[in-house]
């Protein structure tokens, strides 16, 4: 493979030598294919898989172990490291599928499903719990509550109102509002047609349109307005990063940028910083809209959950003391 096509190898080292080796592929060629086959993950799972993969190579060579191929042993006994480090089972069944992915993107049987390392997991997910992190969602009062803090009187407040308001009414993904532009975003008169071009749950890029309706007070649409208006912004990024002066950047925000925009404002409303992150939004809105009976259907709609469970978990959780069969009992 050319050092090109290498770089652009979603996991392996340099060190890897792949089954391609000495293909009869040109350079240009190698390097069409690895970008369309590096393209069928989303750019952060893969730069979480790198991160995984380079975690496990460090820790084989510090034991003088083979990372590729790697026995079940080997496979086995670094995830049992990890967990005495500290790891989330989620991080650690991501390690696992990084380290699958690099064994057979270079040729090599992974032992990844193998008896002792499918049942080191299950044993660290005993140990561990494998419940999910809830993060806390922004509620509608709290949020309108964040929204009162920002200094719109600046730039930044009114970029900020605009990411939390439509944020939390559109019920968007962190990654969705960050890769947000002015042309995906239609007018009508009873508020905003969002189209969203790639999102988690449509990775072949069909695209999506999610509906905003315009607020009150807090109106989403109105906000987004005042920003672009005041930012200067007419085309390109909705969401932008910004310098000393309150300068504009041309640069997107990232989708930490985002979680760290939700955490200060939850702070300056007198709450727990850490019990926040960037999808306390969309929690916020599909929590608030289950509070105020809104339809399965409807939530769906907007959400635009695949799977109804899903949403049920956030119906249930809004209503789970109406009704109570043990009200009056004790």
């Amino acid at each position: 493979m050319s050092d090109a096509s290498r770089l652009s190898h979603p996991l392996a080292p340099s060190s890897v030598s792949s089954p391609s080796e000495g293909a009869a592929l040109e350079a240009d060629d190698q390097d069409r294919l690895a970008r369309y086959f590096s393209a069928r993950h989303a750019s952060s799972t893969l730069r979480a898989y790198r991160t995984d993969w380079k975690t496990f190579v460090g820790w084989c060579e510090g034991k003088g172990l083979a990372a590729l191929p790697a026995p079940a042993e080997t496979i086995a006994a670094f995830l049992a490291a990890e967990a005495d480090a500290g790891r989330k089972i989620s991080t650690i069944r991501r390690r696992l599928a990084a380290i699958r992915l690099a064994h057979r993107l270079c040729g090599h049987e992974a032992m990844t499903s193998s008896d002792l390392v499918r049942g080191t997991v299950r044993g660290i997910a005993r140990t561990l719990g494998s419940a999910p992190e809830q993060k806390a969602p922004a509620l509608a009062e709290q949020l309108r509550a964040m929204v009162d803090e920002l200094d719109c009187s600046r730039p930044q407040g009114l970029r900020d109102r605009a990411l939390l308001t439509l944020g939390f009414a559109g019920a968007f993904r962190r990654s969705e509002l960050v890769a947000l532009r002015v042309e995906d975003l239609e007018e009508t008169p009873k508020g905003l047609r969002v189209h969203v071009r790639q999102s988690k749950t449509d990775a072949e890029g069909h695209g999506q349109v999610v509906p905003v309706v315009r607020g009150d007070v807090y109106c989403p649409v109105r906000a987004v307005q005042g920003w672009l208006r005041a930012a200067g912004i007419s085309e390109g990024w909705v969401f932008r990063r910004m310098y000393r002066g309150d300068r504009v950047g041309e640069q997107a925000l990232t989708a930490h940028s985002v979680a760290a925009i939700v955490k200060r404002c939850a702070l300056a409303v007198g709450l727990d910083p850490d019990q926040y992150s960037g999808h306390s939004l969309r929690s916020g809105f599909m929590t608030s809209a289950a509070l105020s009976k809104a339809s399965l259907f409807k939530l769906m709609e907007v959400s635009r959950h695949k799977d109804p469970k899903t949403v049920m978990i956030y119906i249930r959780r809004s209503s789970e003391f109406e009704d109570h069969a043990g009200e009056g009992l004790l």
